[in-house]
Parts: C-alpha cells; structure tokens; sequence
C-alpha cells in the first residue's frame, strides 16, 4: 500500500489520517502544535513536527509516495520551497486542498454555477498563485480540491452568527446578504472525496468540493441558529443588502469523474448539523 504524509492535522487532517490508517496506507501525519501531535500518536500514527515557514523540518516527512497539502499558510515563498523539497523526495502526487474563495461573487444573481472550467470567475489571490505553483511543477503532478465552507462537528455553522450574552441569552449576529445562496461542505464529505481520488488514482485535476444544494443565506443560517440555539423563536438578524451579489459552486466534477456520491447533500437536514467531540 502507497506511503502517504499528510501536511496538517487538525479538524479535517486527523480524521483522515485516521481513516487512510485503517484503509492500509502508510501514514505519516504532521503539526506544529504538540498537543495535536499527541493526539496523532494515540490514534497509531507516526507524527512529525514540520512547518514549511520554519527554517528546519523532519525530513523523514517528506519520504512518502504522495503528499496531502492541508494547512491555512498562504506564504507564496514558503510553498516555493516546499516544492523544492518535494522535488528532490520520493514523492509522485501531491493533492493540495484549496478553497472556493479564489472564485469571486457576480453581481449577476442569475448567473450559472461556476465549473473548475471557468477562469473568469477566478480571483488573483495567494491561494491561487500557490495552486498555479503546484501545477506548474515539472517534478510530480498536482491535484487540487476547491473545498466550500467547511461543517460538521465541531464547525457547526450556527456557532458562526451565534453570540451568547452575559445572561446566558443567544442573539444572532449581523448576517449580511441574506438572499445570497451559500456554498457548503460537510466534514464527511470532505473525506469521501479525497479517498475517492485516492481510490481512483486521479492525478493533474482540479475538484470543486461542494453540496449539491444551495440554500438562501437567510434559509440556512436561521435553520442552523435554531438548531445550535435550541431556541426556535430565536430573533434573526439580516442586513439587507441593495446589490444581490453571489456565488454558486457546481460539484458535477466530482459526481461524475469521481462517481462519487454525497452523503450530506441537504444542507437543512439534521444531518449537517450534527456534532461529535474528537
């Protein structure tokens, strides 16, 4: 079975290291916090300090067949290095997981979902310029997943726009563009489609990870502040807003080049909203 590092081990990284553990891939799992590390140890897996903006790592870490990219570092300059790195390793694949955000609003509400095909929708941004970073690289091939807003567990998305007073009462935060449609992913998700690349062996693409469903802001957050509230009369607070900008991600990529199936594709199910202590 293949060696795979895992670069981040937190809220979606140990899970999944946990889960490659127990499918027969070598793992190796790496942090910078020693508390983390230590749980990455208790679940079996070998652990490793690293941190592409320090100026020395473990380079054992990077001894594997591929190399899974989940940390929030936008340093362009950091990331030129690890690539460096990458290129003189072992390495063969790197999946690095990315963000929707490098596409930008339309202030066209109407306008179609946006496909990995689309290069108008995209933004300049860091995050973009790591991603052309990775692609470009003549010594290993890159794919690259374009996560929505993460939920699940311990994201549950009423915590959000939720705001506990002194008095123990919650009021809601100001939302802003309530008739907006909003993009999402669930924790499980998440990790269904990166074992489902992993399966296929898909290598140089490029995946928007999103449900398939696509809610108003106003629909979803109200649902999701009652249910992390327990209050159901519970006061909403929406800020209308005079231009209708949004956003919609298409996940078709994924259901047809990956065959794969969601597993919480109703964003007002109670489903989305479960929660589970690590």
């Amino acid at each position: 079975m293949k060696r795979i590092s895992i670069l981040g081990s937190g809220w979606l990284g140990l899970p999944l290291a946990i889960e490659l553990n127990q499918l027969g891939y070598q793992i190796k799992a790496s942090s910078r916090s020693e508390a983390r590390l230590s749980q990455v140890k208790e679940a079996g897996i070998s652990a490793h300090v690293y941190d592409i903006e320090a100026d020395k790592n473990d380079d054992s870490f990077l001894q594997a067949d591929i190399l899974i990219i989940n940390i929030t570092s936008k340093s362009v300059d950091s990331f030129k290095n690890l690539i460096a790195l990458i290129a003189d390793s072992p390495i063969q694949n790197v999946l690095f997981i990315s963000s929707t955000s490098v596409y930008g609003d339309s202030l066209n509400p109407s306008s179609p979902a946006i496909t990995e095909s689309n290069q108008d929708a995209l933004i300049s941004c860091p995050l973009l310029t790591i991603e052309n970073l990775f692609r470009e690289s003549l010594h290993f091939d890159t794919s690259i997943i374009r996560f929505s807003g993460l939920i699940g567990y311990q994201r549950h998305p009423g915590r959000f726009f939720s705001q506990t007073q002194e008095d123990g009462s919650v009021k809601c935060k100001p939302i802003k563009n309530p008739e907006a449609s909003v993009n999402m992913i669930h924790h499980d998700d998440c990790i269904g489609i990166i074992k489902a690349l992993l399966e296929r062996d898909i290598w140089g693409e490029i995946f928007n990870g999103c449900s398939s469903d696509h809610p108003t802001r106003r629909e979803f957050y109200t649902h999701a502040i009652k249910d992390y509230s327990g209050i159901e009369n519970i006061e909403m607070n929406f800020i209308e807003s005079e231009n209708k900008i949004n956003k919609v991600i298409s996940n078709e990529k994924i259901k047809t080049h990956l065959k794969y199936h969601f597993m919480t594709d109703n964003l007002l199910s109670a489903t989305a909203f479960k929660t589970r202590v690590n």
